[in-house]
């Protein structure tokens, strides 16, 4: 389907925001131009800090790396040709696909984009690891690769490219995951000469070697991505991908708004909807309601996200040593208060599977009939761990105060009750998504609303966030948990090649998540993706990964915005 560029509602204020003259010429040449929302903002388009669904999304259609995800969640070949693996499963040796360039750029020569090389993955992997770059990926790499004879840091040939499209990594010991690690926009490749000239502004100059690639971003209102003209990729019948000429990204915050916007016409897909505006989609059974059916396309599928609630376990972050939350008695009996089924019923109209097991989500490969056994609603087990706690009926327990956003209100506001009814006292605090972030990444806040997306496909993703060399900021445990025994398994783990053992090994680390209860595990998403009628080329995926590579619009006539 031919597209237009037309004005957009950018923000639940109805401002219209007017296209440039480039937009302009793209509307009377009658281009085909994606439109999606991210009402979560962006915040870099430096892989190095894709570590949010705006991010990665973004990400992913700017840059390649290695490996990516095929339609089952397995990895496949992307800029790797071939690869072999040293039978002591430590060495990875990688062959580079020959003839992709970076986009062209005013920081090469004649503004010509080169060829990437093995010395071009060298330089982005050190990157990530580099204090200096402070990137929020720096623990896929930190402890697996091979350190220097004094073990204060790392070898000068972790990385190494032997020759122009040969890339060798070394590991410290074998990791069973890594080629999930290796789909990971945070292990994209970038060109040094883009860093070396915006250095931190590298994040809104973005240059990849993707489909797309980018035009302008006013941080806020709109981002325009366009064809890479030079993509290396074609479709099976070898159409040059790819289908579109571009893409445009607003950044309408009110999900309500976003959610008519898209009903309007004025988006051609979103992801998500509001816990407020889910009656608009879904029945109270979960069913897409009647009189939506043939409207647009709706797909409910199982998403590798988890929600939960985290608490801070680091002594240092509270006043009193003997706080409520440092008491493994007091967290369980926050996590028997909670009706999950309930929650999703009535929160969410069914929409995701009650948290009633482990941090993994049975969306996880192997894990939906075999998970472990969390909280179910007990609000008399509740009030007994409160007892046993010293806190009978709630008495004498200071207020805890909860930090989360303005997009989880509805069901934050809904456990304050649950709480409320066995004698627990908390207060509610909204921060915008930014500030959230920072305040949970920093250890400003004890009590918190999170949810964790895999970067990867693989129960290890999850398990990461609770093992102790992975303290945020610069790791994903965020609630700062330490356990010995939990260590243990998951270096374990991370070494085992035999996958029933290493399942084996994954089940014992949950069961050890629910018995310290550093997370209320709230419920197991599901992502309900909305696209127009006319949209081809975009398969749903338990990732949430919104890859246009093969986006298409069916033919039919110009759409008028």
């Amino acid at each position: 389907m031919l597209r237009q560029f037309g004005t957009y509602l950018l923000a639940a204020a109805a401002l219209l925001v007017s296209c440039t003259a480039a937009d302009t010429t793209m509307e009377q040449e009658n281009k085909k131009v994606f439109r999606y929302n991210q009402a979560e903002g962006l915040s870099s388009l430096d892989p190095a800090f894709a570590r949010n669904q705006a991010n990665v999304w973004a990400a992913t259609n700017l840059y390649n790396g290695l490996f990516r995800l095929n339609e089952d969640l397995y990895p496949e070949k992307d800029l790797a040709e071939s690869w072999e693996v040293s039978e002591d499963g430590t060495t990875y040796t990688f062959v580079l696909r020959r003839g992709v360039y970076f986009h062209d750029s005013e920081i090469f020569p004649n503004g010509k984009g080169r060829e990437v090389t093995a010395h071009d993955f060298v330089y982005s992997f050190k990157r990530i690891l580099d204090p200096a770059t402070a990137s929020t990926g720096a623990w896929i790499f930190a402890d697996k690769v091979i350190k220097n004879a004094q073990g204060t840091g790392y070898a000068d040939n972790w990385i190494e490219a032997t020759e122009d499209y040969k890339l060798v990594l070394r590991l410290n010991k074998p990791f069973a995951p890594l080629m999930e690690i290796f789909t990971m926009p945070y292990t994209y490749v970038v060109p040094k000469e883009a860093v070396e000239k915006w250095g931190k502004d590298f994040r809104k100059h973005a240059v990849g070697t993707g489909p797309f690639k980018l035009k302008t971003w006013d941080e806020g209102n709109s981002l325009v991505m366009v064809k890479n003209e030079n993509y290396f990729k074609k479709d099976g019948n070898g159409k040059p991908l790819p289908y579109l000429d571009a893409v445009l990204v607003s950044f309408i915050q009110d999900r309500n708004q976003e959610l008519l916007n898209f009903q309007q016409g004025k988006l051609d897909f979103m992801s998500g909807i509001q816990a407020t505006s889910v009656d608009l989609v879904l029945d109270k059974n979960g069913e897409v309601r009647d009189e939506l059916k043939g409207r647009f396309v709706v797909q409910k599928v199982p998403y590798l996200n988890t929600e939960y609630i985290g608490f801070s376990l680091d002594e240092k972050t509270y006043k009193e040593k003997n706080h409520p939350v440092l008491d493994k008695r007091f967290r369980k009996a926050m996590n028997y208060a909670i009706n999950r089924e309930e929650l999703i019923k009535y929160v969410y109209n069914n929409l995701g599977t009650p948290g009633t097991g482990g941090i993994i989500p049975p969306a996880i490969k192997y894990f939906k009939d075999k998970g472990v056994k969390g909280y179910g609603y007990d609000p008399a087990k509740a009030e007994s761990l409160l007892k046993e706690a010293g806190y009978p009926g709630g008495k004498g327990l200071p207020t805890i105060k909860l930090y989360t956003t303005v997009q989880s209100k509805q069901m934050v506001e809904y456990l304050q009750k649950q709480w409320a009814a066995v004698g627990i006292p908390v207060e509610i605090e909204i921060n915008m998504t930014p500030t959230h972030q920072e305040l949970i990444d920093n250890s400003k806040v004890n009590f918190f609303r999170s949810s964790w997306l895999a970067d990867y496909p693989d129960a290890e993703s999850y398990l990461a966030l609770f093992y102790s060399q992975h303290f945020s900021p610069s790791g994903p445990n965020k609630t700062h948990f330490q356990n010995r025994n939990y260590d243990s398994l998951y270096v374990k783990a991370r070494f085992e090649s035999e996958g029933f053992n290493r399942l084996d090994l994954y089940h014992k680390m949950d069961e050890i998540i629910v018995e310290e209860a550093p997370v209320v595990v709230l419920f197991y998403d599901e992502v309900l993706r909305l696209t127009q009628n006319n949209v081809t080329g975009l398969e749903p995926n338990a990732m949430n990964i919104l890859d246009l590579e093969k986006a298409d619009f069916m033919q039919g006539g110009v759409i008028q915005n």
